[in-house]
């Protein structure tokens, strides 16, 4: 264990692989080296990419790791993919996009399954964050799931989130209605060479509008698969980076992710010794059964740990 923490914390790939894999699947030692990794993190530049299937997402964080690599910087990207309902695997699809990236010992590539998680993020997302950020890894990426009302988890973790959009998707300022307007810092309309790109531009522009926010989000158009706008973009990604730093969003947005740590921490562990509990099994039965209803059932799984509920 002393040897893969300091293989990770002096950047060799392998070590960082093999931490990773441990984290990623609560194998022992997975609390050792976060104890041991996390003061050591804080430095990496979270950057989130996220938006409706079929926009073209692992295609363009393709094109901003490689304009990001021109600029010298080191980067670490975590492609978050939908599980398969039967193994709880990850089609690995985002990885297959960004394989001009695989000899480079400056860009490491992780897919991980969201495994039902809700959110659009896999369980141990962010503890694989503080891995590639103790690794030195200058900007960190997280491509998530397609986003829908719920699945904006990214917004509690990166510094910037790209929301990339698409004309000819009927609902794609209806998603943005439903919840990812508020999550944008900016966004990119992607395929801008499509009929009706200029359309969407106007319609965000108009929603924009009512959003009342310190930082307003910016629109960039660009063409990832020929690498049209990327510049601009990635531009516009560290100047945001900037006025968020100016403004003093920084710690309130760095409390946000340590407060969504601990809670996701407490439901793990309160999940994990409920349901080793001698009952859980038949009060799960007697709920379905209509015996019980999940706030008795709940409250007698609080009382097998000890917790009084209030009358």
């Amino acid at each position: 264990m002393e040897d893969l923490v300091s293989g990770l914390l002096a950047g060799k790939v392998r070590s960082l692989a093999k931490a990773i894999t441990i984290v990623e699947n609560d194998l022992p030692g997975k609390r050792e080296i976060l104890q041991r990794v996390y003061p050591r993190t804080g430095n990496a530049y979270l950057l989130g990419i996220t938006g409706p299937p079929g926009a073209g997402k692992s295609t363009l964080t393709d094109k901003v790791i490689a304009h990001l690599r021109g600029r010298g910087k080191t980067v670490g990207v975590i492609a978050v993919d939908p599980s398969s309902p039967f193994s709880g695997g990850a089609i690995l699809g985002d990885r297959i996009r960004m394989q001009q990236h695989a000899l480079d010992d400056g860009v490491f590539i992780r897919s991980m399954a969201t495994r039902s998680h809700l959110g659009g993020l896999a369980k141990n997302t962010v503890d694989v964050i503080h891995l590639f950020d103790a690794a030195g890894k200058d900007v960190i990426i997280i491509e998530t799931v397609g986003v829908g009302q719920d699945e904006v988890d990214i917004v509690r973790i990166a510094q910037t989130t790209v929301v990339v959009m698409v004309p000819g998707l009927g609902d794609s300022v209806q998603i943005s209605k439903a919840g990812v307007m508020e999550i944008a810092d900016i966004f990119a309309v992607n395929k801008a060479d499509r009929d009706g790109a200029e359309k969407l531009v106007n319609e965000l522009r108009a929603m924009l509008e009512m959003v009342k926010s310190e930082i307003k989000p910016e629109i960039f158009r660009t063409v990832a698969t020929d690498g049209v706008g990327i510049e601009e973009l990635v531009a516009g990604i560290f100047a945001h980076g900037r006025r968020v730093e100016e403004s003093g969003l920084v710690a309130k947005k760095r409390c946000l992710q340590a407060e969504n740590e601990l809670k996701a921490y407490i439901y793990d562990m309160i999940m994990e010794r409920i349901t080793s509990l001698g009952g859980y099994d038949e009060i799960v039965r007697q709920v379905a059964a209509k015996k019980l209803t999940p706030m008795t059932g709940v409250e007698k799984l609080f009382a097998g740990l000890g917790i009084a509920q209030e009358e």
